[in-house]
């Protein structure tokens, strides 16, 4: 497994102590590497974009790209290169269309702030708007499977994930979907 733009390392650290993978990473903020290499964990210093090259095809079963798609300049190419690389590819990142993100939006009149999309508009590192439903018709329109979804709330008052079955583009809070190539 390939962990992409996987900051401090915390999903990928999890996992190999957790779930036993074997697996490595990729991220272009030197101090994050550092950190990453502190906790015992492979990392890369890097461009995803440029780094993937030079894997060969199907040389992981998955590739992660965990809440980094929103900040990528180009997409179609990036998801490309992880399902060459990647038998799978894990793609998450943060719903714009949730309730409260809306509802900001709408009685402020200013661009929304939550736990999930913490960055004033003038400071954020995200550069696309992704929704669920987006994501789906994104799938479809380029030719990825989505193999499975799965929609989460994390604003409960417990500090657990709720998974979000009823109207998910809604009331989640994030998307996860798992793709390979191919048409749904």
């Amino acid at each position: 497994m390939i962990c992409l733009g996987c900051g401090e390392g915390d999903l990928l650290y999890f996992l190999k102590k957790n779930k036993q993978i074997i697996g490595t990473g990729i991220d272009n903020n030197e101090d994050k590497v550092a950190r990453c290499i502190e906790r015992g964990l492979s990392v890369l210093q890097g461009d995803i974009n440029e780094e993937l090259s030079d894997y060969p095809d199907g040389a992981f079963d998955y590739v992660v790209l965990s809440q980094t798609l929103q900040q990528i300049y180009d997409p179609s190419t990036l998801l490309r290169s992880m399902l060459r690389i990647g038998k799978k590819g894990i793609v998450s990142f943060p719903n714009f269309s949730h309730w409260r993100i809306r509802l900001q939006l709408l009685f402020t009149g200013c661009a929304p702030i939550s736990h999930q999309l913490p960055f004033d508009w003038y400071d954020t590192p995200n550069i696309r708007v992704i929704t669920i439903k987006d994501f789906r018709k994104y799938s479809k329109k380029v030719g990825f499977k989505i193999l499975k979804e799965v929609a989460i709330n994390s604003n409960g008052r417990n500090k657990q994930e709720n998974i979000t079955k009823f109207l998910p583009n809604l009331l989640a809070t994030y998307g996860i979907f798992m793709i390979a190539n191919g048409r749904s």
